[in-house]
C-alpha cells in the first residue's frame, strides 16, 4: 500500500478581484476552494492513475471534515487523526492587479496525537511506501520527519521525502528511497549556484553519498534529472504547453514516478510517467486528469546520460 502523509493540510480559498485595495472593501468576481497539501496532491494523482493509496495526517474542525469528505467522495482512502483543537488551516489567495496570500496557522497538535501517528506508522511493512511531503504545523517539533523516517526505516518501508532543506538533510541518514529537490532547493542545500547539467548530477550524487538512494531534480523549463541507486542517470525533455499552475506539479511527478516504479521496477519508465504527470498539472488550472496525463506522455522523451 502507498501511504501519503500530510501533517499540515489546508483549504486554499482563491478569490479573483479586478482591483484589490487593502484598506477598503472589495468584492470578488470569482471564488474557488481547493484542498491543499503535498501528500494529498500525491494521493489525488495516484487516484487519477487508478492506483490505491491511503492519505494520513492531522485534521481538525469543519475544514478538516470537509477535506476528508471530498477525498472520500473521490474514492481516496483516508485515515487522518482528528486533533480536536481549532480547525485545519485556510489559506486565502487573492488574485488581482497583484497577488497576495494569507496562510493560516492551523490547529494545535498535542503530543498525544503525534504519538498516535507514530504508532500507526510503526505498523507499516516492507511492502509499503510512505510519501512524506510538505511543511509541518508550528506546534510540531522540527525533528518530526527525522523521527518518522527513523521509525519506518526499521521495517524497510520505501520512503519518499519531499520537503525543505533542514527537514530533508536531517532524515538522509535513514536512506530514503527517493528525494525530489528542485534546482533552487539543490542550490540552497549546498549553498552553490548550479551552472550546468553536470553540476546537477554532481550534487545529486552528493545527496546519494549522504544517504538518499534515488534523486530526482526538477529543472522547471529544462526538464528533470534522475540519478538512480543503480548508477544510471536519466534526463527528460519538456513537452509543449502553456504553464498555468505551479502548485502540485512536483507532487504529481512523485505520484507518477512511484506508481510506475512499483508496477514495473523500471526507473526510466517511472521517470517518464512522473514527468508526464508533473507537466500535465503545470499545464492545468488544477491537478491533472488521467486523460491529459496520457496526452502529455506522448511528448515525453527520456534519454540516458
Amino acid at each position: 500500500m502507498i501511504y501519503t502523509l500530510t501533517l499540515n493540510p489546508s483549504l486554499d480559498y482563491i478569490m479573483k478581484l479586478d482591483n484589490f485595495v487593502s484598506a477598503g472593501v472589495a468584492r470578488s468576481k470569482e471564488e474557488k476552494i481547493f484542498i491543499g497539501g503535498k501528500g494529498i496532491n500525491v494521493s489525488t494523482i495516484l487516484n487519477e492513475l487508478g492506483v490505491k493509496s491511503k492519505a494520513l495526517g492531522f485534521i481538525s474542525g469543519f475544514t478538516g471534515e470537509y477535506i476528508v469528505n471530498v477525498l472520500n467522495q473521490k474514492g481516496i482512502n483516508t485515515d487522518f487523526i482528528n486533533v480536536n483543537n481549532g480547525f485545519t488551516r485556510i489559506n486565502v489567495k487573492i488574485k488581482s492587479n497583484e497577488e497576495s496570500e494569507i496562510n493560516g496557522a492551523g490547529p494545535l497538535v498535542e503530543e498525544q496525537y503525534i504519538d498516535e501517528l507514530l504508532l500507526k506508522l510503526s505498523q507499516l511493512t516492507a511492502d509499503d511506501v510512505l510519501v512524506v511531503a510538505g511543511s509541518i504545523p508550528q506546534s510540531i517539533p522540527n525533528t518530526i520527519y527525522k523521527q518518522i523516517v527513523s521509525i519506518v526505516s526499521k521495517s524497510n518501508v520505501k520512503v519518499i521525502l519531499d520537503t525543505t532543506k533542514l527537514l530533508l538533510l536531517e532524515a538522509l541518514e535513514y536512506k530514503p528511497f527517493l528525494i525530489k529537490p528542485n534546482k533552487h532547493e539543490l542550490e540552497e542545500i549546498f549553498d552553490i549556484k548550479i551552472e550546468s547539467i553536470e553540476d546537477v548530477i554532481f550534487y545529486a550524487k552528493k545527496l546519494q553519498s549522504m544517504g538518499a538512494r534515488n534523486v530526482i531534480v526538477s529543472l522547471g523549463g529544462a526538464g528533470a534529472i534522475l540519478v538512480c541507486q543503480t548508477g544510471q542517470v536519466y534526463k527528460t525533455n519538456v513537452p509543449k504547453g502553456i504553464v498555468k499552475n505551479s502548485v502540485g506539479a512536483g507532487d504529481s511527478m512523485v505520484a507518477g514516478f512511484i506508481a510506475t516504479y512499483l508496477e514495473t521496477q523500471d526507473y526510466k519508465l517511472a521517470l517518464r510517467k512522473g514527468a508526464s504527470c508533473g507537466s500535465a498539472t503545470a499545464f492545468s488550472h488544477d491537478l491533472a486528469t488521467r486523460d491529459f496525463i496520457e496526452e502529455i506522455e506522448t511528448q515525453i522523451i527520456v534519454e540516458n546520460l
